[in-house]
């Protein structure tokens, strides 16, 4: 894919309208809003994920985040939450993407992949002719109560620069990004969009003074 110069943002962990009208304002063209996770900040519940979904003009993406396996049990999810793009944050055991486009055509699929190991090279190769973008993020799948993302942890950008290369899908980069280093990222990764939840956050809140920094620091 092309360099992207300046990428689009997706603000994760939005927890209210009023949030996600913030969110807007400063130029972020994607929102992430979270269910039910085994670690992480930001979850709501499903209640609000639709109000907010619904309150959101169409040319912004809503993503629903979910820790679902299971293809059927995000069919649901996403018919109950509203959103217009389903975020995978676990890879998929029961079903598979195709089952969810049937049912709910013009959603867009984004798969998280967990950077750590060259394996995540191959998995991000392997599923990307499956899914419409793939997220980058810090976690680890295989710990007793697995880390999803939402670490504030920073993960080999080398290795996801790597993935950007070798896929031809979008490319999110997630996992401790903030005003201080997000024009490293661009300058290495060059993603089509960055992914960010407590860098812009004080006090778990939405901070506008780190929103105005993250985005003025955007083109290279």
């Amino acid at each position: 894919m092309e360099k992207t110069v300046t990428p689009r943002v997706k603000i994760c962990c939005i927890s209210s309208v009023e949030e996600a009208w913030t969110a807007i304002r400063y130029g972020a063209s994607a929102l992430g809003l979270v269910s039910a996770m085994p670690s992480g900040p930001g979850v709501i519940d499903e209640e609000l994920i639709a109000k907010i979904a619904t309150a959101v003009p169409p040319p912004i993406a809503t993503f629903l985040l979910t820790c679902s396996p299971d293809a059927q049990k995000i069919i649901e999810q996403l018919k109950s939450c509203r959103t217009n793009t389903i975020q995978i944050c676990d890879r998929l055991t029961s079903g598979n993407y195709q089952d969810i486009r049937e049912a709910l055509p013009g959603i867009s699929i984004v798969q998280v992949i967990h950077v750590s190991t060259e394996d995540s090279v191959v998995k991000a190769i392997k599923v990307a002719p499956d899914v419409d973008a793939i997220l980058l993020d810090s976690g680890n799948q295989s710990l007793q109560v697995k880390e999803l993302g939402g670490t504030g942890r920073i993960h080999d950008w080398k290795l996801s620069a790597r993935i950007r290369k070798a896929v031809d899908v979008p490319i999110f980069l997630a996992g401790g990004l903030k005003p201080e280093n997000i024009s490293v990222v661009i300058e290495i990764v060059s993603p089509f969009g960055v992914d960010v939840c407590s860098g812009v956050r004080s006090n778990g809140k939405l901070d506008e003074d780190k929103l105005k920094g993250f985005f003025s620091r955007l083109t290279l």
